[in-house]
């Protein structure tokens, strides 16, 4: 389905098919039992202009749209949901965030840097006590002279134990989001420390952290947008997040529909290949309508980012349909594969581990629809 994509999308699709495939796709079975992933993907992401996508090139990006950029995400999440985490996050929750709210001189210190893979960075907005609740959140920044000091924790951090910057939300002032103010905050900072999360059921092979910040200072030139004005700046970047978490899904979605498509003509049982059943092939027709369906809805987001238009209730609706059709793609697929879907030999039970959590960050399904229904009624579910 291309529905006259330029002849510059085409052929960044093609290459980012192209390097999914020689560099993430022969590695990722290898990295999720290690749980790691060679770091030195970052590179090479970085050496075909992932790492820049959308950011201008006076800014050392590689420039292009948003719709670009979602093409390369979905191929991205077909490869390996953990890789994907690492653009999504340095480019997108913290490149673009930069680009957005930052000062010319925090521009042309850190997008440079993070475009070429030198420096990744984290988003430090959940707490181990505050998730969808962000406006509650509980890490302190006290004014002292022209510096911050920072003290508190924050959990679920991906790229937390490799990031070289960390945007990171304090409390400024009083209770409520008008009393949080965002900061850039190098990881190498004296108090700063991090502990990597073992264990996980999905994303083994990503980086995944808990920050701890000990009297954490830095100068106000590392504040990233007006004091007090921090949570505005964290809803913005979750904005344009869940449209790259949903382009992912899609990603996802299609390889699960791949892998079940190719099994089912190969896979005989009663003398014929299993996909000649009529409920075989019903399970692929509902994945490959959700799948289409969850794109069009991503590409719908992109639409609306790069003519300026406002896009907050359309990326919530992108998010929910994509993350919810990426689990139920992989769990489909296990059912098509039997019981070899269940061993990690297969791909379909990775799919399956990796999709759930993608229903829970950035914005749970939950927290979407009440985005959706204030939108839809103006009422706010959330108070």
């Amino acid at each position: 389905m291309d529905l006259a994509l330029t002849e510059e999308q085409t052929a960044l699709r093609a290459l980012a098919r192209d390097f999914i495939d020689a560099e993430v796709v022969p590695h990722v079975a290898a990295w999720d039992r290690a749980e790691s992933v060679d770091r030195s993907i970052v590179g090479k992401l970085a050496g075909v202009g992932f790492l820049g996508l959308t950011v201008p090139e006076t800014y050392g990006g590689s420039g292009g749209d948003h719709l670009s950029y979602c093409l390369m995400m979905e191929e991205l999440g077909r490869g390996d949901t953990a890789v994907r985490g690492i653009v999504s996050v340095t480019l997108g929750l913290v490149g673009k965030t930069i680009l957005s709210f930052g000062t010319e001189e925090q521009k042309r210190h850190w997008l440079p840097r993070l475009c070429a893979g030198e420096s990744l960075g984290c988003f430090g907005l959940t707490e181990p006590d505050t998730g969808s609740d962000a406006a509650s959140l509980s890490t302190r920044a006290v004014r002292d002279g022209d510096d911050w000091v920072i003290t508190g924790s924050k959990m679920f951090i991906t790229n937390g134990t490799w990031a070289d910057v960390a945007l990171v939300f304090a409390r400024s002032g009083g209770p409520g989001p008008r009393g949080i103010t965002a900061f850039l905050v190098p990881t190498d900072a004296p108090g700063f420390a991090h502990r990597e999360i073992k264990g996980k059921l999905g994303l083994r092979g990503q980086s995944t952290g808990e920050l701890i910040l000990d009297g954490v200072r830095v100068p106000d030139t590392a504040r990233l947008g007006e004091e007090g004005r921090g949570f505005r700046v964290a809803m913005s970047a979750l904005d344009k997040g869940r449209m790259s978490v949903a382009a992912g899904c899609v990603g996802l979605a299609r390889a699960a529909l791949e892998a079940s498509t190719k099994y089912a003509t190969e896979r005989t049982q009663f003398g014929k290949p299993i996909a000649s059943f009529q409920l075989i092939q019903e399970m692929l027709a509902d994945m490959a309508v959700a799948t289409d369906a969850a794109r069009l809805l991503v590409w719908r987001v992109a639409d609306l980012v790069d003519r300026g238009l406002p896009f907050s209730t359309e990326a919530s609706m992108a998010k929910l349909h994509a993350s919810e059709t990426s689990v139920q793609a992989a769990n489909l697929a296990i059912q098509v594969f039997g019981g070899y879907g269940y061993l990690d030999e297969y791909p379909v039970a990775k799919y399956l581990r990796d999709a759930r959590v993608l229903t829970l960050y950035e914005g749970t399904t939950q927290v979407q629809k009440l985005l959706i229904g204030r939108a839809l009624t103006g009422i706010n579910a959330f108070t």
